[in-house]
């Protein structure tokens, strides 16, 4: 196996997809690239969108921060939100938030200003967001009722409603220098992240799917750990799969699932708000999938270090080989290194 480093393009947002980029980063074989949802409604991001017109700066922060090379105190600084007694109209907003829409505001330009963050805080790997176009993640469930913003699809998939499609609204396009850098991407990672409102709302993005059938290497989808709420009862890793495959318009070729369980304490606590852990289902033939335990902890998030070195056997076999090369005879494999 001769190493080389690979261009790897991470698709997503929400709390999942800083999770992996902060897992990667110390990879030095892999050049990482986040393409970031835009489309969020919710929180201070939502709040900074209608006051000041400018573009939902939360997921972007978030997977900059992530690939921080100082990362615990830059969250510690730009995670850190306003107190309303002093600063009565800027309460709850994050120091990062503000200070990400203060830099579109002064350059014009959000791409300029997510450039300006990255060089501040010496990321290890670019940021991009998938679009700068205005629209909102729109959902029509089983009973044909339809809702609008992140905030309400996921309301209504977590009250039971099923959703049964989701689009943009109006339709976005993919922003020029991110379909540029995706030209160059080894493979790509999906998710981790909520399945409806972080994970699909790029790929839909006008573009995407054109720029992910140019991608030599693999499609990867990291599974959730867990179901998102009544309307997501019986959800399988399979149908991620099946639904992203159709989004994108070409195979995932290998799905990360786990299969660790915290307490059983840990457990039933979210099964009491309707979330179950995330079973595989009945995988397409021409997905591989890659199991292991990532869940530990009391909060349901991956692992990062399991999470990193699951993503590189899959990188490192399909793209660079491997002196012990998984044959279609012998079952997928099982990570369960030690921490």
């Amino acid at each position: 196996m001769r190493l080389r480093r690979l261009t790897i393009g991470c698709i997503g947002g929400g709390t999942g997809l800083p999770s992996l980029l902060g897992g990667l980063k110390n990879n030095p074989w892999l050049a990482l690239n986040a393409v970031v949802t835009m489309f969020d409604s919710g929180g201070s991001s939502g709040q900074l969108k209608d006051e000041l017109g400018v573009l939902p700066p939360g997921d972007v922060l978030k997977c900059a921060l992530a690939l921080a090379r100082n990362e615990g105190e830059a969250r510690r600084v730009l995670l850190s939100r306003l107190p309303s007694i002093e600063h009565p109209r800027l309460s709850g907003h994050t120091g990062g938030n503000l200070l990400l829409s203060m830099m579109e505001q002064y350059s014009g330009d959000f791409l300029a200003a997510v450039d300006g963050l990255r060089a501040l805080l010496d990321c290890r790997g670019r940021v991009w967001p998938v679009s700068v176009d205005a629209a909102s993640i729109c959902a029509e469930y089983g009973d044909g009722s339809v809702t609008r913003g992140e905030v309400e699809v996921d309301a209504g998939q977590t009250g039971g409603a099923r959703v049964s499609r989701v689009w943009l609204d109006p339709e976005a396009r993919m922003h020029p220098r991110a379909a540029a850098a995706m030209r160059d991407f080894d493979a790509v990672v999906i998710g981790p992240g909520s399945f409806f409102t972080s994970i699909m709302p790029p790929l839909l993005v006008r573009g995407v799917a054109e720029a992910l059938a140019q991608v030599p290497g693999p499609v990867i989808l990291i599974a959730n750990l867990l179901t998102e709420g009544r309307g997501m009862a019986g959800f399988t890793a399979a149908d991620a799969v099946r639904r992203v495959s159709e989004a994108i318009g070409r195979p995932v070729d290998v799905v990360v699932v786990n299969t660790g369980r915290p307490p059983e304490d840990i457990v039933e606590r979210y099964a009491t708000e309707h979330k179950y852990p995330l079973e595989l289902g009945d995988l397409p033939a021409s997905c591989e999938p890659v199991l292991g335990e990532f869940w530990f902890r009391d909060i349901a998030r991956h692992d990062r270090r399991r999470l990193a070195f699951a993503v590189w056997a899959v990188l490192s076999e399909r793209l660079l080989g491997s002196a012990a090369h998984w044959s279609d005879t012998v079952a997928p494999p099982v990570l369960t290194t030690d921490e």
